[in-house]
């Protein structure tokens, strides 16, 4: 391609160009809200276990590798299994990605 067919082809799409790269840009800006978002999904889940049978006071991280809850009930296998199902339902995490540990008395 000549240099004079390559510059009647930018002056062509030059604006449409633009827009796609100022899409692009404007992409990839930072929201804000994902930790508001984290945290209301921290607080959420922290609600909910805590209203389930024999888990207690609980306290719930979520990250982008896994989620971590510290809770009173964490010493009953089958409190652990309940929360990893919970918590699996809600994030979408494999049981690998859940820690459950006993919260301090």
């Amino acid at each position: 391609m000549n240099k004079t067919k390559a510059r009647e082809l930018l002056d062509k799409c030059k604006y449409p160009l633009l827009i796609l790269i100022l899409g692009v840009a404007l992409m990839l800006l930072p929201t804000g809200t994902e930790k508001n978002e984290t945290a209301e999904g921290d607080e959420r889940i922290q609600q909910m276990l805590s209203r389930v049978e024999g888990v207690g006071e609980a306290q719930v991280i979520i990250s982008d590798s896994g989620v971590v809850v510290v809770c009173r009930g964490a010493e009953n296998a089958a409190v652990k299994l309940d929360i990893i199902r919970a918590i699996s339902s809600y994030t979408g995490f494999g049981s690998d990605r859940i820690t459950i540990l006993k919260l301090a008395d």
